[in-house]
């Protein structure tokens, strides 16, 4: 269990003492959802991280590994938690839903990230779903799913930590070829749902007609302060996901300027859409005419200020702090 603390804000003058959240989590290590409780944590709410044993590593990829066991321990862990200070219960994942929404004692905010509500555990969540005071989900797309009222809140990015720097330093440091061409996949290729060899087959397509070696570079088992450099280093990202909630990586690419080219997926539309410097496709083929226009262009507007006033991890705090004195006030 991590605690955090925090400085006094606005909901001090309702109940005299910061807001006290008991967050439900898979993994408290992931960086987006550290970067939400530390956003939350400027806001003035009191976080406590109540988190399921670490992952377990297989090949070149995170995979979920706990067996049954481990989730059943947590649940009941949590339940006996609730019984702590806290005003209300945030279960970060469907799967760790159920441990928030059978106990007693706290009024329970859901958050659903993508696969927990699109995947495998779809139906545990939507069942968990109807029991929460609120629920988040991270795009409209997944509203569609959830079928039910439900708040549109999409992970938030650090633009202070992924921002625009010079591309030949950025090369330098990685060792890249300052000449090369890079096309960025911010996942391991074995990772089956970001769907890597369909990114292969656009990059291969695009580099017989452009004449000249590109090199599709995969991205994996790098900390999280260390993206800024790929993304600074390559010239466009690649994003053929099967399926998607609100992808990170394509959020943190227009934030450092980089373009980006990627299959309509989740809430891509909101992200992309009207963005100059990407390219929304379906087909292999409009993939690679999107890639290759990118890579082509003699001049391409920078997608930053978009990132910062449309994305960015201020903005996620403030509508999820809202969400959360709904839910008190209803209460």
């Amino acid at each position: 269990m991590i605690k955090h603390t925090s400085a006094q804000s606005l909901s001090i003058e309702k109940r005299n003492r910061p807001l006290r959240v008991l967050n439900l989590v898979t993994s408290p290590s992931a960086s987006f959802f550290k970067q939400q409780v530390h956003a939350l944590e400027q806001r003035g709410v009191d976080c406590t991280d109540f988190g399921v044993s670490e992952m377990r590593l297989m090949t070149d990829d995170i995979k979920e590994t706990r067996p049954p066991t481990d989730y059943v321990r947590f649940y009941g862990s949590a339940i006996k938690e609730s019984f702590g200070d806290y005003d209300l219960i945030h279960a970060n994942s469907g799967l760790t839903a159920p441990g928030a929404v059978f106990q007693p004692n706290l009024p329970v905010v859901l958050s659903l990230w993508g696969s927990d509500l699109m995947g495998t555990f779809g139906p545990i969540s939507k069942l968990c779903a109807r029991r929460a005071d609120a629920v988040i989900v991270m795009s409209q797309e997944m509203a569609d799913e959830l079928g039910m009222d439900c708040y549109v809140i999409p992970h938030g990015v650090n633009t202070e930590l992924f921002r625009p720097m010079d591309k030949a330093v950025a090369r330098e440091q990685l060792g890249w070829d300052q000449d090369a061409t890079y096309v960025l996949f911010p996942y391991p290729a074995s990772r089956e749902i970001k769907d890597y060899p369909r990114a292969k087959r656009v990059v291969t397509a695009a580099q017989e007609r452009l004449g000249r070696d590109i090199h599709l570079q995969t991205v994996f088992k790098v900390e999280h302060e260390n993206m800024p450099l790929y993304m600074n280093a390559a010239d466009v990202m690649l994003l053929t996901s099967k399926r998607e909630g609100s992808p990170n990586a394509t959020k943190e690419a227009l934030a450092c300027n980089l373009p980006v080219v990627s299959v309509d997926v989740g809430d891509i539309q909101q992200q992309l859409g009207g963005v100059g410097s990407a390219v929304i496709a379906n087909t292999d083929e409009e993939l690679t005419e999107g890639l290759l226009a990118l890579l082509t262009a003699d001049h391409l507007p920078e997608s930053r200020q978009w990132a910062i006033e449309t994305m960015s991890l201020e903005s996620m705090a403030e509508r999820i702090h809202a969400v959360y004195e709904q839910v008190l006030e209803a209460n």
